[in-house]
């Protein structure tokens, strides 16, 4: 064979074979195509052929113990263009920004982007977004969209918490059960061309939203605004830079109220709440902004941490009784002073002392010296293991985002003197909410029980579809010791330093104590009361701190008084009843008032009857007709109880 055609018939086996693979990598590719990648071609060729507008499902609502709503969900709309279908941009934007009351030019630039869909406004009311609809105009959409609303506007802020933009919690409890609250987005679809333009014959399709489950809290939405009430005019009065009152059932952790002044508008979340700072607002900077919203936003019982000072010594005193190193017989010499590891620690009664004393007078007394000599007897070591059981290194488990977790020393830096200033309450940090969840255990039988909010979910239709469940936690302490502590803190309130939360009727006890802020000697002070009643079978527990009162700061004279206010109202509200002795039923504290039905009435009417009764009202909104009222009609209040008036 000659040369030539060997080379042709080269050439030609070569096509051929190149042809055979081109045909097999061909088959491959289709097979690929029309197999392995299927779903996911039709998928995007879907997206292509069709738009889809979100629809936002109804978010569940927040209701407290009674079924009375926190949080609910109004049906708005949305308003968005598409620019492709926009004929008269500059007469669309027109509209739009006079029924919307946005800029002109804001609206023109979101109209000319050139996406498939732009939102221009959401949360729209009813009466703005059917005016858009009957206007026909061509490339607007108006879409079904969700308003949360907070019926009590800045009632338990912090701990209801809000939504953002997208419907998705934020702070408290919109933010820690977000999973059950949200519900799942809907869709509307609608067939378009190569251009995004919609279909001669377009048929849309409607894949309808599931909607959120309902939040069932152990918050009695009364209690709350006792609390809110009484903490913000001790705040006001003394001038303070902030306050918190928890109320909770020392039996099981719920928690009934949860208060915070200053608080903020739940509906409006982002406008802030400080005048002064209103003023500078538009000069500072964005991260400037932040930093004032989250100050704003922050939960101090449960987000920050303080000294708790002598509210601590219940801790110690019960410490020391389960771990025998004191006898409610036990006896103390108080010189006014301390001395541990050559250091003169005072009394807070220095230079004055309260001499040879029993161990229950020294709780009474809220002694410095002898609760010292308890944290000597007991050693660093045993006092450690104590705060781990009491809760105090670690979290209570609350069902809210952001807890904090108390601060101490590290054990091996544990002096002589850093013990002794640790057992009255002093050199460490904790929340409110760890103080009173460990004082919990003192006075419920030895219980480490779980402070929450959540109590259960149901759905749309009233069924229950989970109930949270909290065990009573570890028994920490004995029944004995407990039912010793209850004895001797109910002396404080009879006899002691709490004498200013004396109740007649009503047996309570409790402890005062005035905490020094950091740095020392700044002036600055927490005065604070952890009380709890009936003293013989606690049903109820609170404490209230007021932070940097100005002038007097002791606690027993600042809250002290404000623990009495709230149990005042609280207690005949949880329906404990009060036993008076024969000498009580004169004093001013036991006459009542019953309030009157004032809903309906006119802004007049109602302050002509209120004055006849001697009775002061703050009146709540705009309108001139009573809409609600606070406390409820019927119920029995103390002469100097302010009623709340809601107009419309």
């Amino acid at each position: 064979m000659d040369k030539p055609n060997l080379l042709i018939k080269k050439k030609l086996l070569f096509i051929i074979i190149a042809f055979i693979v081109s045909l097999i990598v061909i088959f491959i590719r289709i097979f690929y195509i029309q197999s392995i990648k299927a779903d996911y071609l039709q998928g995007k060729a879907y997206e292509q052929q069709t738009r889809d507008r979100l629809i936002s499902p109804n978010r569940g609502g927040i209701y407290d113990r009674n079924m009375v709503a926190l949080a609910t969900t109004e049906t708005v709309s949305s308003i968005s263009v598409i620019h492709n279908q926009v004929e008269e941009p500059e007469k669309v934007a027109k509209i739009l920004s006079e029924v919307l009351e946005l800029s002109y030019d804001d609206v023109l630039k979101k109209i000319n982007k050139k996406v498939a869909l732009e939102r221009i406004k959401t949360k729209v009311d009813k009466k703005d977004a059917d005016a858009i609809s009957l206007l026909n105009l061509k490339g607007v959409v108006v879409d079904e969209d969700i308003k949360r609303i907070y019926p009590y506007s800045n009632l338990a802020a912090q701990v209801i918490g809000f939504v953002g933009k997208d419907n998705q919690g934020i702070i408290g409890l919109e933010a820690k059960y977000e999973e059950y609250l949200k519900g799942k987005s809907g869709k509307i679809l609608t067939e378009t061309d190569v251009r995004g333009l919609e279909t001669k014959h377009s048929q849309k399709e409607r894949e309808a939203p599931i909607d959120g489950q309902n939040l069932v809290t152990s918050i009695d939405t009364v209690l709350q605004q006792y609390a809110e009430q009484t903490l913000e005019k001790a705040v006001k009065n003394k001038n303070a830079k902030r306050g918190t009152i928890i109320l909770m059932n020392p039996q099981n952790g719920e928690i009934y109220a949860m208060a915070n002044k200053p608080d903020f508008d739940l509906n409006n979340p982002f406008t802030i709440n400080d005048e002064n700072l209103k003023e500078i607002w538009s000069t500072l900077s964005q991260e400037e902004r932040n930093k004032n919203l989250n100050a704003m936003w922050r939960n101090f019982a449960i987000n920050d941490t303080y000294e708790p000072g002598s509210t601590f010594k219940i801790i110690t005193s019960a410490a020391g009784l389960e771990d025998g190193v004191v006898t409610k017989d036990s006896r103390f010499t108080c010189n006014g002073f301390h001395v541990v590891g050559g250091v003169k620690i005072r009394c807070w009664r220095y230079p004055r002392s309260h001499g040879n004393i029993d161990f229950v007078e020294g709780v009474k007394q809220s002694c410095n010296p002898v609760f010292m000599m308890i944290g000597e007897a007991l050693g660093s070591e045993k006092f450690y293991s104590y705060l781990n059981k009491f809760g105090i290194k670690s979290k209570t488990g609350i069902d809210l985002p952001g807890e904090a977790v108390g601060i101490t020393h590290k054990i091996e830096n544990v002096g002589p003197v850093e013990l002794a200033t640790m057992s009255f309450g002093q050199s460490f940090q904790i929340t409110p909410l760890q103080l009173l969840r460990s004082a919990s255990a003192a006075i419920n039988g030895g219980y480490l029980i779980t402070p929450h909010i959540g109590t259960k979910v149901i759905d749309p239709n009233g069924n229950i579809t989970e109930t949270f469940k909290y065990d009573k936690g570890e028994q920490i302490i004995s029944k004995e010791v407990s039912e010793q502590m209850k004895f001797i803190l109910e002396k404080v309130v009879y006899e002691g330093t709490g004498k200013k939360t004396y109740l007649p009727g009503y047996r309570v006890g409790g402890k005062t104590a005035t905490s020094e802020k950091l740095p020392r000697k700044s002036g600055k002070y927490i005065a604070s009361f952890l009380s709890f009643a009936p003293a013989e079978d606690p049903q109820v527990i609170a404490l209230v701190l007021i932070d940097e009162p100005q002038g007097v700061y002791y606690g027993g004279q600042v809250a002290g008084p404000v623990m009495q206010e709230l149990l005042q109202n609280a207690l005949p509200y949880l329906n404990i009843k009060p036993e008076y002795k024969e000498e009580e039923l004169e004093l001013d504290e036991v006459i009542k008032i019953e309030v009157p039905n004032l809903i309906g009435s006119s802004y007049v009417d109602a302050k002509k009857q209120l004055d006849e009764l001697k009775l002061t009202a703050e009146f709540v909104g705009d309108g001139d007709i009573i809409n609600d009222q606070f406390p409820i009609a019927g119920e029995k209040i103390n002469k100097d109880t302010k009623i709340k008036l809601y107009l419309k």
